[in-house]
């Protein structure tokens, strides 16, 4: 499967990216990429993308990673909605306050859901009035 990634180039910190299209299962870093659609420079904000190119891949099946997928958005060469990159926080998340439910209280309120629920009653035949009387 084919993918339009980022592919880091430049000395220690000068990072510069070239826009590449590339086989998903090679090396991000190493392998080859069958062929470069632009450029990305984090220092200056730079950024070239070829129209042409990115459309031509992406109509063969290459799907494009979230940070590439946001840089065609931006670019205005598709229109989609970006990709939220923001960190998901591990936590779940109280509707009524919207803040991180803390771990104590998740356990205590399931705790106090198994106290409230009822054990498991087992039947035990209990003998019927009639024969708990003994004939005379």
């Amino acid at each position: 499967m084919l993918v339009i990634r980022l592919k880091r180039k430049g000395k220690k910190n000068q990072p510069f990216f070239r826009i590449v299209v590339t086989d998903k299962r090679k090396a991000a870093k190493g392998g080859r990429s069958v062929d470069d659609l632009g450029f990305f420079d984090p220092l200056t904000k730079r950024s070239s993308l070829d129209k042409e190119k990115v459309l031509h891949w992406l109509k063969v099946g290459a799907k494009p990673s979230d940070t590439v997928h946001n840089m065609i958005v931006s670019e205005k060469i598709i229109d989609a909605k970006k990709i939220n990159l923001t960190k998901k926080s591990k936590k779940p998340i109280d509707a009524t306050q919207g803040k991180p439910v803390e771990a104590a209280q998740t356990t205590s309120t399931d705790a106090k859901a198994m106290v409230d629920k009822p054990a498991v009653e087992q039947s035990v035949e209990q003998p019927k009035p009639e024969e708990t009387q003994q004939p005379s």
